[in-house]
């Protein structure tokens, strides 16, 4: 069937749809049944095949109650990212790279509709005066939102999908992020109550390494996991709470902030807190937790290197408490952090665990890093698409207490 002829077909049938059944009394499956009906109707005397009129069907009943050309793209496994700019830019990210879909959203006042459904899902709300969101979908995928007048180019989305199936170490070492033999040392370092923290940029897989990491603590432990978007699959734990930050509503009321939730869950008799990501100042409240008796904590940040997080935590400290000094901050960095991993985007667009740190404490005014593991390129391996390499061990772990105090006597 010719392009124009099925989009004719298409809004002539949602025409009808929309004009004449009582959309506001129809459940999902009700409306659903009544659609597939009046697509068989009114196509009776053509000829098409089953697949066109279900494609007919699926797309009436996306534009009415589902989030129209998205849904499409968010059935798709193999697609990571969506971006879009306005109603006729949409971009995707599949296999690390980005490309423009052709295909767009009928109107503006269309992709204002299905933001205000999805945002309306997750008990958010956007608009003018509130004109940036972050959320999320039914299913976990992370969801921002930037509305006009502040998005110039259009109601502006972009949602980070979420895998069907949780993240695992098995998986991290199949696409060569990690070894086993390393897998198996950060196993035991979990369960020994090493506070660790993972590091790196935009894209390069914290949340996923942090939720194959968060599998390993042990199932019968009460953990609290605190983020900004609920996103992480913790597995085969029953006493798990999963707490969620919310902003303000229109009044400027109601807001519940990470700090919040990290000084709830202090009261909540946890023996794991996992921060989903700091960004500012609940980055004191987490290092305090962390020194005061909650070890075995696990948390993400954004930075491009181990000391550049560590620069970073001084930073947003200091956002939750300008009257500080430096010297006494550092301390307490030096003193909640045990271990930090830092993960990278290589030009390949692959993700790789870069390094893996230890950290020592504080001497001479500086925060002493003890590096476990760094990442070497094999530059004879190695071409400009596609990189080669492997973590390589640099230095013996120094601080066994946490591991003997769990009874576990081997070496890292």
């Amino acid at each position: 069937m010719e392009l124009d002829k099925y989009k004719d077909l298409l809004d002539d049938i949602k025409k009808y749809v929309t004009q004449n059944l009582p959309l506001s009394e129809l459940d999902n499956n009700e409306l659903q049944v009544e659609i597939d009906r009046i697509v068989q109707e009114k196509t009776s005397e053509q000829y098409l095949t089953i697949e066109t009129k279900i494609k007919i069907a699926q797309e009436i009943f996306s534009s009415i109650r589902g989030f129209g050309p998205l849904d499409a793209i968010l059935a798709d496994d193999s697609i990571t990212e969506i971006m879009i700019n306005g109603p006729d830019k949409i971009f995707i990210e599949k296999s690390g790279k980005l490309s423009r879909l052709d295909m767009k959203f009928e109107s503006q006042r269309k992709l204002e509709d299905i933001i205000q459904r999805i945002v309306g899902l997750a008990g958010r709300e956007v608009n003018q005066a509130n004109p940036i969101v972050d959320t999320r979908l039914p299913d976990g995928s992370r969801v921002n939102v930037v509305l006009p007048p502040i998005a110039l180019c259009g109601p502006t989305m972009t949602i980070r999908k979420f895998s069907k199936s949780p993240m695992t170490i098995e998986k991290l070492i199949e696409y060569g992020s990690i070894t086993e033999e390393i897998a198996e040392k950060l196993e035991l370092l979990v369960r020994a109550k090493y506070n660790i923290f993972i590091c790196g940029g935009t894209g390069s897989g914290k949340t996923t390494f942090l939720n194959a990491l968060s599998n390993f603590i042990p199932k019968d432990e009460r953990i609290i996991t605190i983020e900004d978007a609920a996103e992480l699959q913790i597995v085969g734990v029953d006493n798990l709470v999963s707490l969620e930050t919310r902003k303000a509503n229109s009044t400027g009321s109601g807001e519940i902030t990470m700090r919040d939730l990290i000084k709830a869950s202090l009261r909540m008799r946890p023996e794991r807190i996992v921060v989903g990501e700091v960004r500012g100042g609940e980055a004191l409240d987490m290092l305090q937790a962390m020194n005061t008796g909650h070890d075995g904590s696990l948390s993400t940040g954004h930075a491009n290197s181990t000391q550049d997080m560590l620069s970073r935590l001084e930073t947003m400290v200091l956002q939750g408490s300008e009257g500080l000094p430096l010297e006494a901050i550092r301390q307490q960095i030096a003193s909640a952090l045990d271990i930090i991993i830092h993960l990278s985007r290589m030009r390949d667009y692959s993700r790789k665990t870069v390094e893996i740190t230890e950290v020592l404490g504080y001497e001479n005014g500086m925060i002493k890093l003890n590096p476990l593991y760094v990442f070497e390129e094999d530059t004879e391996k190695s071409t400009a698409e596609k990189v080669v390499g492997s973590l390589v061990r640099k230095n013996e772990l120094i601080k066994y207490d946490k591991l003997r105090a769990a009874g576990i006597f081997r070496e890292i």
